[in-house]
Order: structure tokens, then sequence, then C-alpha cells
């Protein structure tokens, strides 16, 4: 583990240095997190420009997520040894040719191949980073940690969706794009600049890792989990512009606006969910998605109201990603726990897991929107979430079950 190889530095310089790589990191994942759902803001500029339906609008959410969930774990396993560093300026490298690509796309299908590009990016980015988030600080503020690291994503929900939005809106959307690029070209001279070199690497691995992972009940669980749990937002968000302006009656302006708002709801959710999940994650995270829940059928009961929909919309920003850091914690804790040679892996399949959701809710969003039903897309989000509930007390027994044995084993001895 990083903190374990950064032991014997001084104190004071362990201290700058973790400031320093929690702050470049949030500063890529800002970036990162502003190219993920950019695409929400500026559907229906994308639909009237490629003349396609709003359902095969979404696919540039659904291919965006397949990207990240097939490629964090196969890159984890082939840059497993590769200096971190340089990883993360690569990382950035790509991030930039991927949107650079989409902003000059002549055709739909050139733009999801930039997006493709760029989520493969995502994917090996969020993997790596979480794992040195998590590693920098103590052990009881690890999903505080991962929360500040995260923070560059719901940053970027707060300014970078709605400001590529307003762009999108304003200029056309190939400046959205543009947009990224220059966040990427940020994110690429902050981590030459406070990255610091030679990074310790994790514990070799190999394919066989995932198997040795997925075996395991409990982490095969909690995969499944942060699928259906972290997915169940996405079948509304993804369609989230749409149904403020058509069903909800507010202007393009307002709607910058409101993103910039729900961006502040789930800044403030990540905090607290941060928080929260340092010292009972899953206990936690059973509350989170109850409370997610709830938000759903709001947004579901308020869908064609004016600010009685608003304020639905903002409730679903407060618990959309609340859940994250505990997620992604409680991953790391198991495989540490069940599997430690295979820690760098586990985080790679969760961040799979992640975007195995966004593909899920979005694509049943898709479906749902293109048989005329936008309306009912939370419910697609509320079975999700009824799902992940049963499999989040499954593995409390478990757990529970497992450290019964081993007091009895204890008291044998």
């Amino acid at each position: 583990m990083l903190k374990n190889n950064l032991r014997g530095e001084n104190i004071m310089n362990k201290k700058v240095s973790s400031t320093w790589i929690l702050l470049s990191l949030a500063i890529s994942a800002f970036a990162i997190g502003s190219t993920e759902f950019i695409s929400v803001g500026i559907m229906p500029l994308l639909t009237k420009t490629f003349g396609i339906s709003l359902s095969q609008g979404g696919l540039t959410v659904s291919i965006y997520a397949l990207g990240v969930m097939i490629g964090a774990p196969v890159l984890a396993l082939l840059t497993n040894r590769w200096d971190r560093k340089k990883l993360l300026i690569g990382i950035m490298i790509s991030f930039v040719i991927g949107n650079t690509l989409s902003a000059l796309a002549p055709s739909f299908a050139v733009l999801l191949a930039g997006r493709v590009i760029a989520a493969l990016s995502h994917g090996i980015f969020m993997t790596i980073a979480s794992l040195i988030a998590a590693d920098v600080v103590a052990p009881n503020k690890r999903a505080s940690a991962i929360a500040v690291m995260f923070t560059g994503l719901t940053v970027a929900t707060i300014t970078g969706v709605p400001i590529g939005t307003f762009i999108g809106n304003t200029f056309g959307w190939r400046l959205s794009f543009f947009f990224l690029v220059a966040l990427g070209l940020v994110g690429l001279i902050t981590n030459i600049i406070l990255v610091p070199n030679k990074l310790p690497l994790p514990k070799p691995t190999s394919a066989l890792g995932i198997w040795k992972i997925l075996k395991q009940p409990q982490l095969l669980l909690i995969l499944l989990i942060t699928a259906l749990g972290y997915g169940a937002t996405f079948p509304i968000y993804t369609y989230l512009t749409t149904v403020l302006n058509k069903n909800m009656g507010w202007s393009e302006g307002a709607i910058v606006v409101i993103l910039i708002f729900y961006g502040v709801a789930v800044a403030i959710g990540n905090t607290l969910g941060g928080k929260w999940a340092n010292k009972r994650p899953l206990s936690a995270l059973l509350k989170m998605f109850v409370g997610l829940g709830v938000a759903l059928i709001v947004i579901r009961l308020a869908i064609n109201m004016h600010f009685m929909g608003l304020m639905a919309v903002l409730l679903l920003g407060l618990f959309a990603f609340m859940n994250v850091p505990g997620l992604q914690l409680y991953i790391v804790q198991l495989a540490e726990k069940y599997t430690p040679n295979e820690v760098p892996l586990a985080s790679a399949l969760n961040i799979s897991a992640f975007n195995v959701g966004i593909t899920l809710g979005s694509t049943a969003g898709g479906q749902a929107v293109a048989h005329g039903q936008l309306l009912n897309t939370p419910w697609i989000g509320i079975i999700m979430l009824l799902v992940s509930i049963v499999l989040i007390v499954v593995l409390m027994k478990l757990e529970d079950s497992t450290i019964e044995s081993k007091d009895l084993d204890l008291e044998n001895c």
C-alpha cells in the first residue's frame, strides 16, 4: 500500500504530499467528470444535428459507460506495473485525443468513437486514482479521501456540465467538446506538476485475479450492489434535460442554472456520503439507497409539475451519487480481507460495475423512451434499487456469519 511505503518519510512532508496528490487527482477527475455527463446537457443539440432519435442520443451515455466498464479491468491488468505518474500523463493525453475527435466528428458514429476513447481513459484513471486517494490517509479517513478525489466529479456536475451545456446552447455543441479538451489539458499540466515521481507500484496481478475476486461471494455481491444501486439513477438522469424542458416547462437558460444547483446537491450528498461511510459503510449504504428510492418516487410523482418538479430534481441530486465513496471503499476493504493481492483489480472491477449500472440504467431508460414511457423511467430505477437493497441485506448476514465463525474459532483455540 502507498501509505505503508511512505511511512518512513517525514510526517510533515507526507501530509503535504498527500494534499497535493489529492488535489491533482481531483483536478483530473473534474475534467473526466465533465466529459462523462456532458451529453446529458447537449442531448437535444446532438439529436438535431445528426437527425437521430432521443433514444439513439442516449447511446452517448451508455456507450461511454460501456467503454469504462470494459476498459477499467483490462487496462488495469495491462498497466499494473507501469510508472504511476507516466500512466496518469498518458491517460490525460488519450482523454484529450478522444474529446478532440468528438468535437470534430462529421457523423454520429465518429462522435461515439471519440466517446469510447475518452471512456477508456476514464476507467483506468478512476481505478488508480481511488486507490492512491485511499492509501495516502489514515484508515479511518479513507472514504473521505475517496470523496475528496471524487469531488472533482461532483464539482464537474456543479460547474463543468452546466458550463459545457451553456457553451453548447450558445455557440454550438462542438465547442462543448473543445471545452472538455481545454479541461483535459489543465488536468495534464497538473499531473505533470503536482503528482510526485516514483509512486510505489501495486503488487503484480494477472487475469486469474478476476476469477479469485468473482468467486468470493462477498466481493461478487458488492459488485452487483454497485451496478444496480448506482445505476438506479440513470434511467431518469440520462434524459434529465429533456424532462426539465418538455415535462416541467423550464427554458434552456433556466436549465443551465438548475444543473448548477443540481450539482451543488450532488456535492453535498457526496461529502455526506463519504463521512457517513467511514465507519460502517455497508449500513450507511443501505440508508443511502432507501433515500435514493424515496427521491425517485418523488420525481415520478412531480415529473409534470414546474416548481415541485424542480424540488424533486434537487432531491434526486442529493442522493444520486451519495453512495459512491462508500461503494468504492467497501470493495477495497473486502479485497484487502479476502484477496489482498488483487486490491487494484478489485478496484478496477468496481469502477466497471459503476458503469455496468450506467449502461443498464441508461439503456433501460432508452428503451422506455423509445416506447413513449419517459414518464415512467423512475420506476426502472426503483426496481434496480429494490434488488440492490435485498443484496445488501444478504451481504450483511454473510459478513455477520463470517465474524461469528471467526469468534468461535478463537474461543476453540
